[in-house]
């Protein structure tokens, strides 16, 4: 039976079957004629040596929906990386352009940045992300920017032509779309998400009530989902984090600066597989326990913004709530895997809901006692306003580094 739910303040855009992949870049070349794009892949030197990266090339190569892509190369200091990405992306033609972050004129931009006050310093996904933003807004022509990551494994061009319609087409006002799919092989992946995030918010909204901001963010179906599209007055005015809070963060600041109505989230309607990281328990500086602190920083932060009083026992409190939501999910998730037919470890999921648990008082005990610790990159409209050709400067950087290093 198709699922036709529409469940929360957002709208979901299903994939029924019915609209074949050709009609569907058709449609989005005609919208974006009008309302041209970019595209924004971030990737780090070893993920762009990997066969996922060369195979979502071959995906794009020939692509007439967007006007500009931008690859933004990060952890690459040495010069030979930045040759390689150039040679990897050579197919996509004029339309690619390589963000080199660590090169010379990359940290000469950060540097600028910090001699003019912002702190810059905390290298990250969302560090690169907002980079690249702010190289499409020299672009006056770019009405909306899309992104996904670089290690998917099975990647198809529908995938971001279901991310990219939303926004292009013409009898649509979306400001901001959410990708959401199934992480599944012959196992549940997405821990993050399933045992953490979704049992999380259920137990935040039964501990501080129908907070707004928790009912929104608990509309989305994968919420950390690495795959948006946003309109490009919007990502003037967001503040994303630095770290791997991108994601949550990214929906705060979109829940702070647009109306829900506006806001849609789209099923990209393939399975999702992409390297998994290790959920590392005993060390919570590595792996998913790492990303289970900045996700959980940034929910405290956004809420003590929005008027929310923490306390050490509210935080034991949510860490009980937690614990028993996050369980029944597993009998759930149990049950779903045994009914079709895949591999389900209770025995380890029980062991990380139980790291995660931890990570929730930790993570308390942390912003308790710090509560400004958050690594957020500036607004564009602020860095606009300080240094007003600074995104013009990353595009002479981009030109002149293709020059030198061809």
């Amino acid at each position: 039976m198709s699922d036709f739910i529409q469940q929360g303040p957002i709208s979901t855009l299903h994939d029924f079957g019915t609209l074949g992949a050709e009609q569907l870049e058709r449609t989005l070349e005609d919208a974006t004629s009008e309302y041209p794009m970019g595209l924004i892949l971030p990737v780090t030197a070893s993920d762009m040596r990997a066969p996922a990266f060369s195979a979502i090339m071959d995906e794009l190569e020939g692509t007439k929906f967007l006007k500009t892509v931008v690859v933004v190369l990060n952890r690459a200091p040495d010069v030979e990386d930045y040759r390689e990405c150039r040679r990897l992306t050579s197919k996509l033609g004029n339309v690619c352009r390589v963000l080199w972050n660590d090169g010379p004129r990359g940290q000469a931009a950060f540097q600028q940045l910090t001699d003019a006050g912002f702190n810059v310093s905390v290298p990250g996904k969302g560090r690169a992300v907002w980079t690249a933003f702010g190289y499409l807004l020299a672009d006056p022509d770019i009405k909306a920017m899309a992104l996904h990551d670089c290690d998917i494994v099975n990647y198809h061009r529908d995938m971001l032509m279901r991310l990219c319609l939303p926004m292009a087409h013409p009898g649509f006002d979306f400001d901001f779309c959410k990708a959401y799919y199934a992480r599944v092989t012959d196992r549940m992946h997405g821990r993050v998400v399933r045992l953490l995030v979704t049992p999380l918010l259920r137990s935040l909204i039964r501990v501080l009530g129908n907070d707004d901001f928790l009912v929104f963010l608990n509309s989305f179906r994968y919420p950390l989902s690495g795959e948006f599209a946003v309109t490009s007055t919007l990502v003037r005015a967001n503040r994303i984090p630095s770290d791997w809070g991108l994601e949550v963060g990214t929906l705060a600041e979109v829940f702070r600066n647009t109306a829900p109505k506006r806001i849609c989230q789209i099923d990209l309607g393939h399975p999702y597989e992409h390297k998994h990281q290790p959920i590392s328990l005993e060390d919570a500086n590595r792996g998913l326990m790492k990303m289970t602190a900045d996700i959980l920083h940034s929910i405290y932060r956004t809420l003590s913004s929005r008027g929310i009083v923490f306390s050490m026992g509210m935080f034991n409190t949510l860490e009980s709530a937690y614990l028993r939501d996050a369980q029944d999910a597993i009998r759930q998730y149990h049950a779903d895997a045994v009914i079709n037919g895949l591999n389900f470890d209770r025995h380890t999921e029980e062991h990380s809901v139980e790291g995660f648990a931890r990570m929730i008082t930790q993570c308390g005990q942390e912003f308790f006692e710090n509560p400004i610790m958050a690594h957020e990159m500036p607004t564009w409209t602020r860095v606009r306003s300080a240094i007003p050709d600074f995104p013009h400067t990353l595009r002479r950087s981009v030109e002149a580094d293709s020059a030198e290093y061809a």
